[in-house]
């Protein structure tokens, strides 16, 4: 039965409301398990009769629809072909005649869809895009750019492979030639409708979509018909680089309107080229360098004009990169000229910034914030800037000093009135001070020698940090140079500055007290280059409840979920504060638990920020880890009730977050026996369909692996073994998660006695040897070598070398000979974790010492083959980690994909577990077992090293033994 249009639609539309957006949606993935569900949504979003809201609520849902549900984890179809043929069939002809809110959600679906099927699965695309350009119908042209964009968009990321070039090939054969067809249409489009309002602006976003579609189209390489028609082309974009036409002007001062779009798209077109395409472009240049300047001294500072303004300097930034044509600026008139008429009309503070600053808070911290405001006028600027001081510096240095001392002489005269000249000098001396890309741990560690970079923060700057009497955009300014030049104040300085910072926590100005947070949690992560840490821990400690109060107290000042979640920041900071005090915690850890324990119950009604949730689940991770274990059944008591309610309502961002706390939970309790709340998870866990969501899988597993070694009775007395071994054989099935599938079997065997896993064995190791018959990975192999060494190694468990070969048995005879011939033996160096690494030196040792096998069936080649891989691993022993396993990794916001799928906690990390912590001496264990072992089996192993070893491998092993 086929889903109710009309049922769907009213759904979608009450999903709009936050009163019922929650059983609506669960109303909605309940009813896309219908056939044909997908495309009940395609025709709500194309029905005029539903509203706007509906139709994009629609289009939204799809696109997620079809994230979740287009290819399995091996790249196969999950729904039927008849679906999959009809949807793409719809696709492009909707997209051609929806709206472009609409026509975006669309664009992202294609894009899903074009990763797994384009174009081998889906080669008719090109030919049905080509065949619906049009010579006088812009919106349609609009539709089907705007098809194509979204699935070539996605070359521009990605590294040059075969597979890629072909793909491109591909398209290219079909599309260039039309594409300069439709270029010079629009052109004289553009042209004949100069008069016509409505037309004009159509044909000029066909135009600018154009320009993202050459973009696309020339990332990876200069298509060759471009190439040959490269004047033209660039003829065309100098001439609507220059165009004007009143009707196309705005009457909005904040956003861009169609020619500003267009010449934007230009720009950044133009900067590929000069990248990339230097020996074709640079004879064709100048007119470009010309009119880029002239844009940049004529137009307005108004914001409408942003996104064009830094896209002409991300532009002359491309062509001053090279040193040739930086030249026309080596000199100090010229710079002057430079600096006075476009760096410092777009670095200065406009009413508009000041307008952002007080209105929308967290929109100009993440504008201002180092390396998030690449669009921006100022970042623009002081890249341009700092590219001409790779091949200037000391003359950069000279002019622009003299501007700055002329601001500082200004703010002097009057502070009150000239605050904003203050705030230009202390942006010019950062964009001249910093050189390179500042890190997110260190923030800028390269800089400009000819500046004293301390001496400017005590002359100008650090007043600042006391004085309660000027603009807190000033107090900002001081505190973001702290931020930025962290790695260059010393000590003492951090001392005197922290007690600083957490005051301003107390300021009433949103944007002062959040730079206060970001300032203080990446101080309390810097270390110097002994790998001390800025801010000592017993300096944080008598602070930490004001400072933690303060802080849950900001993020909580608004009760609604979504503001709560808004500013990332402050959270960030509290997980790194909570990191930073460890265990000290213990005596707050009422407060700090109440308090997550509040902002859980309501964001969890609707998860809009995947930083902000992450940090925070990251900070309970850390509160469990360091406080928990002082009294785990306090954190249980008061943490399963929201974690229970969070998966009882399938929060689905939320689930794999929860999964790891619980593991986390447990861990710090390690009283024993598996507590009953923990009992009665182990039942739900085994549900399949929490395995169907990928995001899952890592964290199921996680808990899972410390639920099985405390519940083996309870999992016995259940009979739920089968169900467990059921998760394994769906995992090790899978490419994307069979590593999950070894990790969860090895603590399966880790836990049970073997008698209890008996009747599973065969099969266990059967599936693994179709794997690697049928769909072999390096990854999947070296994961087999090391389960094969992990059975070897515990022969106490009743497992071992001979019990291994038996199981093979009984799959096939004799088809151990082969794996461990060609697989296992050739590859165990390849074994990286000296974890592993050890565990196969002891499974040799072992097999070498005490297995029947290696005696009777292998004879002198089997055995000797073993030896020799010993050897080779003895040559370097592995060693214990050194790495304490209560050491947090800093994770940095760039290194985290959040919200996508499962997103790891550092603090809830299962620690690696040496499984043979009584060998320490790995080279001296190997020599007396093996002398043990000659004992025990009356001068075997001496004899075999006689029979059995080349000369040089019996004086290798000798030495050992």
């Amino acid at each position: 039965m086929t889903a109710d249009i009309q049922q769907v639609a009213q759904l979608l539309q009450a999903s709009l409301d936050p009163r019922q957006s929650r059983d609506a949606e669960v109303a909605l993935r309940q009813a896309e398990r219908q056939p044909k569900f997908s495309i009940t949504l395609l025709q709500v979003v194309a029905s005029d009769s539903h509203p706007q809201t509906t139709r994009l609520a629609s289009a939204l849902f799809f696109k997620n629809f079809v994230r979740r549900n287009w290819t399995d984890a091996e790249g196969a179809h999950k729904l039927p072909q008849d679906e999959v043929g009809l949807i793409k069939q719809q696709l492009v002809g909707l997209m051609i005649t929806v709206p472009p809110t609409i026509q975006a959600q669309l664009g992202d679906a294609v894009s899903v869809i074009a990763d797994s099927d384009f174009w081998e699965r889906w080669d008719t695309l090109v030919d049905d895009l080509v065949s619906r350009l049009s010579q006088d119908d812009p919106i349609v042209n609009n539709g089907v750019l705007q098809v194509a964009h979204s699935i070539f968009r996605r070359w521009r990321p990605l590294f040059r492979s075969d597979a890629l070039f072909t793909e491109i090939n591909h398209v290219l054969s079909k599309f260039s030639k039309p594409f300069l067809i439709l270029l010079q249409n629009i052109d004289t489009a553009i042209s004949d409708k100069q008069h016509d309002a409505t037309s004009l602006k159509q044909w000029t976003r066909t135009l600018g979509l154009s320009m993202q579609l050459f973009y696309d189209l020339s990332c990876q390489d200069l298509p060759p018909d471009f190439e040959e028609n490269l004047s033209a082309i660039t003829g065309l974009l100098q001439k609507y680089i220059i165009y004007d036409n009143p009707i196309l002007h705005t009457d909005d001062d904040a956003e861009s309107g169609p020619l500003e779009s267009l010449k934007a798209d230009i720009f950044e077109a133009l900067v590929l080229y000069v990248q990339k395409y230097g020996d074709a472009f640079d004879p064709l240049l100048q007119p470009f360098i010309s009119s880029s300047w002239n844009l940049l001294t004529t137009i307005g500072a108004e914001t409408r004009y942003d996104l064009l303004v830094s896209r002409a300097l991300q532009f002359l930034t491309s062509v001053a990169s090279n040193r040739q044509h930086a030249e026309s600026f080596n000199n100090e008139a010229v710079l002057g000229d430079v600096v006075e008429k476009v760096i410092i009309p777009n670095l200065t503070l406009r009413d508009a910034d000041v307008e952002l600053f007080e209105d929308d808070p967290i929109e100009f911290i993440r504008r201002d914030l180092e390396g998030a405001d690449s669009d921006t006028r100022r970042r623009a600027t002081t890249d341009f800037l700092r590219t001409l001081m790779q091949h200037f510096e000391p003359l950069i240095t000279t002019v622009v000093s003299r501007y700055i001392n002329h601001f500082l002489a200004e703010y002097a005269k009057d502070g009150k009135s000239n605050w904003k000249a203050k705030d230009t000098a202390v942006y010019l001396f950062t964009a001249i001070a910093a050189k390179g890309a500042a890190t997110s741990s260190q923030g800028v560690t390269n800089t400009n020698s000819f500046v004293n970079i301390v001496e400017f923060f005590q002359s100008n700057e650090a007043a600042d940090l006391t004085s309660d009497e000027i603009e807190p955009l000033l107090k900002v300014d001081a505190i973001k140079f702290l931020y930025i030049f962290r790695s260059q104040m010393s000590r003492p300085i951090w001392q005197s500055a922290f007690p600083l910072l957490v005051k301003h926590l107390g300021a009433s100005n949103h944007v002062v007290y959040t730079y206060a947070a970001i300032a203080i949690e990446r101080i309390l992560s810097l270390t110097n280059a002994a790998g001390q840490t800025m801010i000592a821990q017993e300096d944080v400690v008598p602070l930490a409840k004001e400072l933690l109060q303060q802080l849950f107290k900001l993020i909580t000042r608004d009760s609604a979920p979504e503001k709560i979640q808004e500013n990332e920041f402050l959270m960030r900071c509290v997980m790194r504060v909570l990191l930073t005090i460890r265990d000290k915690v213990r005596v707050i850890s009422d407060m700090v638990l109440k308090n997550f324990v509040a902002i859980t119950m309501v964001i969890r009604h609707n998860p809009s920020n995947p930083r902000f949730y992450y940090y925070h689940f990251e900070g309970i991770g850390a509160l469990i880890r360091f406080a928990a274990p002082a009294d785990p059944e306090t954190f249980e008591s008061v943490l399963y009730n929201p974690f229970g309610d969070i998966l009882r309502s399938g929060v689905e961002e939320f689930m794999p977050y929860v999964f790891q706390l619980f593991a986390a939970l447990l861990e710090a309790n390690p009283s024993g026996a598996l507590p009953d709340t923990y009992k009665g998870l182990l039942g739900p866990l085994l549900t399949p369909t929490l395995w169907e969501q990928r995001g899952n899988i890592p964290a199921l597993v996680r808990l899972l692996s410390s639920i099985v070694p405390r519940g083996t009775d309870e999992i016995l007395k259940n009979n739920q073994i089968e169900p467990i071994l059921g998760i394994f054989q769906l995992l090790i099935a899978s490419k994307v998660n069979d590593v999950h599938g070894f990790d969860l079997l090895e603590i399966i065997l880790s836990s049970f006695q073997t008698s209890a896993l008996q009747n599973y064995y065969t099969q266990i190791v059967s599936l693994m040897l179709t794997r690697l018959s049928n769909s072999k990975t390096e990854s999947f192999t070296l994961r087999f070598i090391r389960f094969y060494y992990f059975v070897a190694a515990h022969d106490k468990k009743g497992l071992g070398a001979d019990f291994f070969i038996n199981i093979t048995d009984q799959v096939q005879q004799n088809v151990f000979t082969p794996i461990y011939t060609q697989i296992i033996i050739p590859d165990t160096q390849k074994l990286t974790r000296p974890v592993d690494r050890k565990t196969a030196v002891i499974a040799l040792t072992k097999t070498l010492s005490d297995s029947n096998s290696f005696v009777d069936r292998y004879g002198k080649r089997g055995w000797a083959l073993t030896c020799e891989a010993l050897l080779k691993l003895l040559v370097n022993p592995p060693l214990p980690s050194q790495t304490s396993d209560d050491v947090i990794p800093d994770a940095d916001v760039e290194d985290i994909g959040f919200g996508v799928g499962y997103t790891p906690l550092s603090t809830c990390r299962r620690p690696v577990r040496d499984p043979f912590p009584e060998v320490q001496d790995v080279k001296g264990w190997v020599g007396s077992y093996l002398k043990g072992a000659d004992e025990r089996h009356a001068g075997r192993v001496g004899r075999f090293v006689q029979d059995r070893l080349t000369p040089e491998g019996k004086e290798a092993l000798m030495a050992v033994m």
